[in-house]
């Protein structure tokens, strides 16, 4: 099973679709997104792709009722762990030591905030942030796709 992950999209909707179109042509089974969306719109290319998909609030999602309400309820308080696939899985937006949860019987932390896209296993926790998608503070846009099966994750730039 395969997961897009992304994450700090900042209202760049053109990169947003391209992340999108990434994630058809990678046939992942779902989406999760680290936060920071920022306003409301950004959520459709989201609501269209008709991928699963799944978020947490970031420090810049100020219109929560409003993304609440866009996301029909997909987009909620970090930290919120899900399971999937049989994995355990941990998302926020800020993590400033996701080592901390690595071994807590979660097998993938994903987290975004610093826009530092990194991939690391502590453990046997895979640790993904993809970086940021809207590439407005480091000039990059990235997302990863994770591999639940094999727990393995690589970088995309789009």
């Amino acid at each position: 099973m395969k997961v897009g992950v992304i994450s700090d999209t900042h209202d760049n909707v053109p990169n947003i679709k391209r992340a999108v179109e990434i994630f058809k042509k990678e046939k992942v089974d779902m989406v999760i997104h680290a936060g920071d969306f920022v306003a409301p719109f950004s959520v459709n290319p989201l609501n269209e792709m008709g991928i699963d998909y799944l978020g947490v609030f970031g420090n810049n999602d100020g219109e929560k009722v409003g993304l609440t309400n866009t996301s029909k309820g997909r987009i909620v308080d970090p930290p919120h762990i899900i399971k999937v696939a049989g994995k355990k899985i941990l998302i926020t937006h800020k993590l400033s030591t996701p080592e901390l949860f690595a071994g807590a019987e979660i097998d993938l932390i994903i987290y975004g905030h610093n826009h530092k896209k990194e991939i690391k296993k502590v453990g046997s926790t895979l640790i993904v942030n993809p970086g940021e998608c809207g590439g407005w503070l480091t000039g990059k846009s990235t997302i990863a796709i994770v591999d639940l099966i094999e727990l393995s994750a690589k970088i995309i730039e789009i």
